[in-house]
C-alpha cells in the first residue's frame, strides 16, 4: 500500500513540474510578447514620414502574425469619404483597374465599428445585410479583417494575408487575435500621429513640404547613412527670373506656377524622396541611397520637364525654366554631419548654375565641398 502510494505522489510531482515548466514557458512568452509591443510602439511612435509608418506596419504585422502579406485601408484625408487601400499592402494581389476604396458610410464601416475585435470575411458576410462592398475585401484573401481605432473612431482596416504553416496549423488562437488588436491600437494611434505630422508640415500652396519638417526627415536620414555607409543626396531648384511672373501678370500667375512646378517635382520622385518647398521660389528634393550620378539623372530630369512643359494662364503661354544643384553625402569623398551642410552644398552648386546662365544643373564639386568644411 505504501508503495503504490509512493507511485502516485511521484506521478502528482512529475505532473506538477509539467504544468509548472507549461504556465513558466507561457508567461515567458507573454513577457516577451509585451517587450515586442513596447519596440514596437516606440518604433512606430518615432517614425515621422507617413509612408514609411505604413510600411513599417504592414512589415511588422507579417512578422508578428506570420503572414505572407498584408494592407491597409486608411481614412486620413480630411476632405475624403472613403477607406482607400492606394498603395499600402505588401504580399497582397491586386487587380489592376479595380478601385479599392469603401466609402465612410458603408455599411460594412458601420459593422466593423461597432466592436474592437477581429472579423472574417464570412463574418462580415453574415453580420451587413448590404454586401455590396464585402466582394472588394473579398478579392484580397484576406484570412484576418482588423479595425483599427483611435479613440474609439475607425481610421483604417488592417488585412492579413495568407497565415505561414509553422506546423502548429494556421488558425489563430485567442491569444493570436489578441495580440494583432493589441497591434492594431498602437498603428491607429501612430497612424493619426503621422496623419497630422503630415497636414501640419505640408505647405498650403504647393502641397509640398515645409522646410523645416524637410530638414527634421534630411537628419534623421543622414544619421541613417552615417551609420550605414549608404549615399544620400539633396537637389535644391530655383525658378528662373520668377520675379517677372508676378510683375508681368500679377501673384495670382506667380502661385500657379509655383503650384504647376511643385507638380512637376513631385510627379518625378519616388514615394520614398521627400520633397520641400524650401522657401519662395526654391524647392529641395531629398534623394535617400541615391549617389550623385542618379540624383543629376533626377535633376535633369525634373528640369526637363518643366522646360518643355506649356505653361497656360488666363491665356497666357509662358516658357518657365528652373536651375538646379547637387549634392551627396558619400563617407568618402564627402563626410558631411549635418543636414545644414549638405543643403549648403546644393545652394552653392545652385548658384553655379546661375552663374553660367540659368536652366541647368550643377553638382556640388571638389570646390564647393571643400569650401563648406
Amino acid at each position: 500500500m505504501a508503495k503504490k502510494s509512493g507511485q502516485s505522489i511521484k506521478e502528482l510531482e512529475s505532473q506538477f513540474d509539467n504544468r509548472l515548466k507549461e504556465m513558466s514557458s507561457q508567461y515567458e512568452k507573454k513577457i516577451y510578447d509585451l517587450k515586442q509591443l513596447l519596440d514596437i510602439s516606440c518604433s512606430l511612435c518615432s517614425t515621422l514620414e507617413y509612408e514609411t509608418l505604413i510600411e513599417s506596419i504592414l512589415y511588422t504585422s507579417m512578422t508578428q502574425m506570420r503572414v505572407l502579406g498584408a494592407g491597409i485601408f486608411i481614412f486620413d484625408d480630411i476632405d475624403s469619404n472613403e477607406f482607400h487601400l492606394s498603395t499600402n499592402y505588401n504580399g497582397i494581389d491586386v487587380q489592376e483597374g479595380v478601385e479599392y476604396s469603401i466609402p465612410f458610410n458603408d455599411p460594412i464601416i458601420t459593422f466593423l465599428n461597432k466592436t474592437n475585435t477581429t472579423f472574417t470575411v464570412e463574418d462580415l458576410r453574415d453580420g451587413v445585410a448590404e454586401k455590396t462592398n464585402i466582394d472588394v475585401i473579398a478579392s484580397l484573401k484576406p484570412t484576418l479583417i482588423i479595425p483599427l481605432f483611435q479613440k474609439r473612431h475607425m481610421n483604417g482596416i488592417l488585412l492579413l494575408g495568407e497565415r505561414i504553416d509553422l506546423g502548429d496549423g494556421v488558425e489563430y488562437d485567442d491569444y493570436d487575435k489578441q495580440q494583432i488588436v493589441n497591434l492594431a491600437a498602437l498603428a491607429a494611434v501612430a497612424i493619426n500621429n503621422a496623419s497630422l505630422m503630415e497636414r501640419s508640415s505640408m505647405d498650403m500652396m504647393t502641397h509640398l513640404k515645409l522646410k523645416t519638417f524637410f530638414f527634421s526627415i534630411l537628419t534623421e536620414r543622414l544619421d541613417l547613412s552615417i551609420t550605414q555607409n549608404i549615399p544620400l543626396s539633396v537637389l535644391m531648384f530655383d525658378i528662373d527670373f520668377f520675379k517677372k511672373f508676378n510683375d508681368t501678370w500679377g501673384h495670382a500667375c506667380g502661385d500657379y506656377v509655383l503650384q504647376t512646378v511643385a507638380k512637376i517635382i513631385k510627379n518625378n520622385v519616388r514615394s520614398q524622396d521627400v520633397a520641400s518647398r524650401y522657401g519662395g521660389e526654391e524647392f529641395t528634393v531629398m534623394l535617400p541611397c541615391t549617389n550623385t550620378e542618379t540624383a543629376l539623372i533626377v535633376a535633369e530630369r525634373i528640369r526637363v520637364a518643366v522646360e518643355k512643359m506649356d505653361f497656360e494662364y488666363e491665356g497666357q503661354h509662358m516658357t518657365v525654366t528652373i536651375s538646379g544643384g547637387v549634392s551627396t553625402f558619400n563617407v568618402e569623398t564627402n563626410p558631411v554631419t549635418s543636414a545644414k551642410e549638405l543643403v549648403d552644398q546644393a545652394d552653392k552648386a545652385l548658384y553655379v548654375s546661375k552663374g553660367n546662365g540659368r536652366n541647368r544643373i550643377s553638382c556640388a564639386d571638389e570646390g564647393i565641398i571643400g569650401r563648406s568644411k
